[in-house]
């Protein structure tokens, strides 16, 4: 007959029954005359009770931390217990032993301290073992199964775009240089020109899931030289609101299936429309509460936490849209406002005190578009593909680029945005 194989999560809807369960040694308590062993598999926990009087009972001395087994048995059910049933094996299969000592623990101790960071994300393999750091992950998917569910169930086309470029997709330095065949290539720092091109060819909405390349040398908890970006693109909009609109009904999707799904992490669904003002407004209330600002036209960080708490305490919303942006922070293909050709039709938001997403409507008009290019000291030559996709027809369009790693963070109240990375990429980590 064979073997009825399940997940530890579903043992208690298994009671009399004989099955087959595989997993870790999460932890292992040896008496003299009974030994309780846990067995962690990704679902959660079970366990398994193994009296003296048992054949199996001597091979539990040959067990030791983190080994895979399969577990064979009968469940019982126990209150006590994980799930509230558990097993008495007929036989325990260690299938790989794991070297007796572990170089990070993966059973936390109560009351004790985590290994610090950089211990772990050397043993990222074993880090990810732990349940709330696995966590982590299945709360990202379901974030994202929500995203999908958006763009899809509103004909949104998901393109896939390279990262391999001929020019820089931003302005600026930080650029990953590599050498391609005879030439230089450069490392999408995001895949604003093929969601651009998208357009041109008459997609009218697409979106993307990829890599993004950024040769920062920031140490900060939310900066990392390479991340997993988010974009959209879509046709015919009137202005950045559009877009703003769009992230919304997005953000408000993928919010509401983490909260269906894990209802133990009350999440709150954040409530349209989200508060927007401009970056005028914004200086002016950072000046009324003496928040010293660096840059005229830009928030610092500590800007940024100030605004997302003065939102919370007046509109008690997490989210806020920082929009019309000065030209002199914004992409030479942004659009300008039409009364104001200082300022861009571009916004920013923020979660709970961090940027999360950049978007602009961007400039169409084949002739202004390499005017503000010049305008920013750019050479139209190295642009010329770029270029080459308004001049034959080109809808009003806009898009935005966004940090799930970021929302992730403070979805989950994490102290870095690496905690919410399968293998984090900074300045000086590109191991394992």
């Amino acid at each position: 007959m064979k073997e009825n194989y399940i997940k530890t999560k579903e043992l208690s809807e298994n009671i009399g029954k004989e099955v087959l369960l595989k997993g870790f040694v999460h932890t292992l308590r040896l008496q003299s005359k009974i030994a309780f062993l846990i067995l962690r598999d990704i679902s959660g926990t079970a366990q398994i009770v193994v009296t003296a009087d048992s054949p199996v009972f001597e091979k539990l001395g040959e067990l030791s931390l983190e080994s895979v087994v399969y577990v064979s048995g009968k469940v019982k059910e126990e209150k006590n217990a994980p799930g509230g049933a558990e097993i008495t094996p007929n036989s325990i299969e260690i299938v790989s032993k794991a070297l007796p000592e572990l170089p990070i623990p993966i059973a936390a101790k109560k009351g004790g301290e985590e290994t610090e960071a950089p211990i772990r994300f050397d043993y990222r393999w074993l880090d990810l073992r732990k349940p709330e750091k696995a966590k982590i992950f299945k709360v990202w998917t379901e974030f994202e199964k929500g995203m999908r569910e958006y763009f899809l169930g509103n004909d949104f086309i998901q393109v896939y775009t390279p990262a391999f470029m001929s020019t820089p997709s931003e302005s600026g330095a930080d650029v990953f240089e590599v050498k391609y065949f005879d030439r230089k290539a450069y490392l999408a720092q995001s895949p604003q020109f093929y969601k651009q091109m998208a357009m041109a060819s008459g997609f009218e909405k697409v979106f993307m899931v990829g890599p993004v390349f950024r040769a920062e040398e920031s140490f900060t908890t939310r900066h990392m030289t390479e991340f997993t970006g988010w974009d959209f693109e879509v046709s015919f909009i009137e202005s950045h609101h559009d877009l703003m609109d769009i992230e919304e009904g997005m953000l408000v999707s993928a919010f509401s299936a983490v909260s269906k799904k894990f209802p133990e992490l009350n999440i709150s669904v954040p409530a349209r429309p989200f508060p927007r003002i401009t970056m005028v407004e914004a200086k002016k209330i950072l000046t009324d509460k003496k928040i010293d600002s660096p840059e005229e036209h830009d928030l610092s960080p500590e800007e940024e936490r100030a605004i997302s708490e003065y939102i919370k305490e007046s509109e008690n919303h997490d989210f806020v849209f920082i929009t019309d942006y000065h030209k002199s922070k914004s992409a030479f293909y942004h659009m300008r406002l039409p009364n104001d050709n200082d300022r861009s039709k571009r916004a920013d938001l923020l979660y709970r005190g961090i940027e999360v997403t950049t978007m602009a409507q961007r400039e169409h008009r084949s002739d202004i578009l390499e005017k503000q290019a010049l305008e920013k000291g750019m050479k139209l030559e190295p642009l010329a593909d770029y270029l080459n996709f308004f001049k034959w027809g080109c809808p009003p369009h806009g898009g935005a680029g966004i940090g799930p790693g970021r929302l992730i963070m403070k979805l989950l109240d994490l102290p870095n945005v690496r905690e919410a990375t399968y293998l984090p990429r900074d300045v000086k980590r590109l191991n394992p």
